[in-house]
């Protein structure tokens, strides 16, 4: 695979099944996107008092939110990009609120492992550089999670 991922769940709820379905998601999601070399991101499962400090001391968002993606190959100005042969690509970390996954599993009427593989794909998208900040972007987004999600079977 040419994808490593390091999953943390600090909430203890997930199964290993679980993780095991996202971490196949993920693969695909590579493999869909072209990911050819060798990388690394990490996922942590956290509870909403744990986002929302995230949310808070990175964003000014003093609220839960479902997920958060720090991407680290985004390129800031006068940043040395150091850039081994040998040296995987690192995408960065996805971080996943249980409760508000659960939550809005419930609101939007399909399943748990539906909703938190969205967010893990949502995330993951990040990672790659997609966003939604204009109609153009997340309509590119969007069409791309949709894709994934239903190549994998987990249309809504």
């Amino acid at each position: 695979m040419s994808i490593i991922i390091d999953f943390f769940d600090e909430t203890s709820e997930l199964t290993d099944e679980q993780i095991t379905e996202i971490q196949k998601l993920l693969y695909l999601a590579a493999d869909i996107e072209n990911i050819q070399e060798q990388a690394e991101m990490s996922m942590t499962f956290v509870d909403n008092q744990r986002i929302q400090e995230i949310n808070r001391e990175y964003r000014d968002k003093d609220q839960p939110t479902d997920v958060i993606s720090f991407a680290l190959e985004d390129e800031v100005e006068g940043e040395l990009q150091v850039v081994g042969a040998d040296m995987p690509r690192v995408l960065g970390d996805i971080i996943i609120s249980i409760p508000k996954a659960k939550e809005q599993a419930q609101e939007y009427g399909h399943s748990f492992t539906r909703e938190l593989g969205f967010l893990a794909v949502h995330g993951f998208l990040h990672l790659l550089g997609y966003d939604h900040m204009t109609e153009e972007e997340e309509e590119e987004m969007f069409t791309k999670q949709k894709e994934i999600l239903d190549s994998f079977g987990l249309e809504r």
